[in-house]
C-alpha cells in the first residue's frame, strides 16, 4: 500500500488558489492513500462565527468535488480536512473520497483554542472507515494529545490513522511514535507550514508532516517549512498483530476496571 502527505501553505479564504497549490504538487503522483492538512482549502485563522459559517460547505459542493477529482488524478482515496456546513452548525471535520463516492466524514471531537468559539465539537465519535483490505481511521490535529483518540481508533479495528493537522505546538511529532507505539498502528500526520495573522492572533505552523509505524520509527518526515510530498509503500497489516511478546497483548491485556475512577 503506498500512502502519503501533501504539506503547503494554505491562503486564507482563498479556496482555489488552495486548490491549484495541491494539484501541483501532486502533479504526476499516484498512491493509495493521500492525507491533506486540517482546513486545507480555507485556512485557519478565523475571526468570527460569521466566517466559518461563510467559508463552510456541504458535502458535495466545491472542495468535495475537487477531491475527487484528485483522486481520480491520483488513484488515492484522499483524507482532507474542511470546514463543514450541517444545518445550522459548522464542524472541523475531515472528510475522506475516493474518485466516485464520499465514503465518510469525521466532526473533530477535540477542539484547541479559539476553534471552541468557530466550530462545534463533533458529537458522532470516532470512526473506522472500510477501504478494502485495510481500515482506516481519522483524527485530527488536537486529538492527538488525547491518548483516548488514537486508542479507540486501534480498538475500533483501525489499521492506519490519518491525522490532518495545522499544528501550532512542537510536541505532536515526538508523541506520534509514543502513540503508534501503544497501538502498534501506522499514523500520516499531514501538517501545514507558515504562519497566519488575522486579527487577533498570528499562528506559526510547525511542518515536519510525518509517517510512523508500529513500532514508533518516523518512515517520513517533511521539512519544517516548504512543501513537500512524501509517498512511501507500507504494509497496513503489520498493525493487526498486537502482541510486544508471545504474552503480552496491547489490547487483550487491558484491565479497564482499573481505569475507572470512582
Amino acid at each position: 500500500m503506498r500512502v502519503g502527505y501533501v504539506q503547503f501553505n494554505p491562503v486564507f479564504g482563498a479556496r482555489q488558489i488552495n486548490f491549484k497549490k495541491v494539484q501541483k504538487l501532486l502533479k504526476n503522483v499516484q498512491a493509495d492513500l493521500l492525507v491533506l492538512p486540517e482546513l486545507f482549502a480555507t485556512g485557519y485563522t478565523f475571526t468570527s462565527k460569521q466566517e466559518s459559517h461563510d467559508l463552510a460547505e456541504e458535502t458535495g459542493e466545491e472542495t468535495t468535488i475537487f477531491l475527487q477529482n484528485l483522486a481520480k488524478d491520483t488513484g488515492a482515496v484522499i483524507v482532507a480536512g474542511l470546514p463543514l456546513k450541517k444545518q445550522d452548525k459548522v464542524y472541523n471535520a475531515a472528510i475522506i473520497v475516493n474518485d466516485h463516492e464520499v465514503i465518510g466524514m469525521y466532526e473533530k471531537i477535540h477542539l484547541f483554542n479559539k476553534e471552541k468559539l468557530w466550530f462545534s465539537p463533533g458529537d458522532e465519535g470516532f470512526k473506522v472507515f472500510d477501504i478494502r483490505p485495510w481500515k482506516l481511521g481519522v483524527m485530527i490535529c488536537w486529538d492527538w494529545i488525547f491518548p483516548e483518540s488514537s486508542r479507540t481508533l486501534a480498538l475500533m479495528g483501525a489499521d492506519l490513522i490519518a491525522h490532518p493537522t495545522n499544528l501550532v505546538l512542537p510536541y505532536c511529532q515526538k508523541a506520534m511514535t509514543t502513540r503508534c507505539i501503544e497501538n502498534h498502528i501506522f499514523a500520516i500526520t499531514a501538517n501545514r507550514y507558515g504562519s497566519e495573522a488575522r486579527g487577533d492572533d498570528k499562528f506559526e505552523f510547525g511542518g515536519q508532516s510525518q509517517i510512523t509505524n508500529p513500532w514508533g520509527e518516523v518512515l517520513s518526515s517533511g521539512p519544517k517549512t516548504g512543501d513537500s510530498v512524501d509517498v512511501i509503500e507500507i504494509d497496513p497489516a503489520l498493525s493487526r498483530d498486537k502482541k510486544l511478546t508471545p504474552l503480552n497483548d496491547l489490547l487483550t491485556d487491558r484491565r479497564e476496571k482499573y481505569y475507572r475512577i470512582s
